[in-house]
């Protein structure tokens, strides 16, 4: 994946990205100073906290930009196009913690059976993505562990997240991918 500081790196262009925003309206340029490996291709997401609760998340889970542009991007819609919340105010910057996850290609899980998905998944280092027909939701690996979900609670969530029944999982019409995530905080 990418360098620890690389990912610091990341993480303050985020907290510039929503400051600007925020300030301006506008979206900053990628620095003339990013380093090579932030030009490749990866997803990412962006989370907001606030006080320890969630206060906005947005991401690209598949790697549709640089991992700089993708920054820059997801940072900003975090802060102001999460539909389960307000847009962030500019009195509020000063109170957001800032989290970017970079993330591995999602993989397609081949199993023979849903009841193998239980044996399969790893808390804590795998996130999960759910696909029925239009439908999709993904959760970060770091939800699972953060809320203490075993694997099946893990499963159900994800397939709500994507609007679709808790046990939509054991559908054989339903895809499940893992990723892994690498955080900075």
């Amino acid at each position: 994946m990418i360098s620890q500081e690389h990912g610091e790196y990341l993480l303050n262009i985020a907290k510039k990205a929503v400051k600007t925003y925020l300030e301006t309206g506008e979206q900053i340029l990628v620095p003339e100073d990013c380093p090579e490996e932030l030009k490749e291709k990866l997803g990412v997401f962006v989370t907001l906290n606030k006080n320890n609760q969630l206060r906005g998340c947005i991401g690209y889970p598949e790697p549709i930009e640089s991992a700089i542009q993708a920054t820059i991007s997801v940072a900003i819609a975090a802060a102001s196009e999460d539909p389960r919340f307000p847009q962030v105010i500019p009195e509020e910057y000063g109170n957001l913690e800032f989290e970017v996850t970079v993330l591995t290609k999602p993989q397609l899980m081949e199993i023979a059976h849903p009841s193998e998905y239980l044996n399969n998944i790893k808390i804590g280092k795998d996130g999960l993505m759910i696909k029925k027909g239009y439908s999709k939701g993904l959760l970060l690996p770091q939800v699972a562990t953060e809320n203490n979900f075993d694997v099946e609670t893990f499963l159900e969530h994800t397939c709500m997240k994507a609007g679709i029944s808790a046990d939509s999982y054991l559908d054989e019409s339903c895809d499940v991918y893992t990723f892994q995530g690498q955080i900075f905080k």
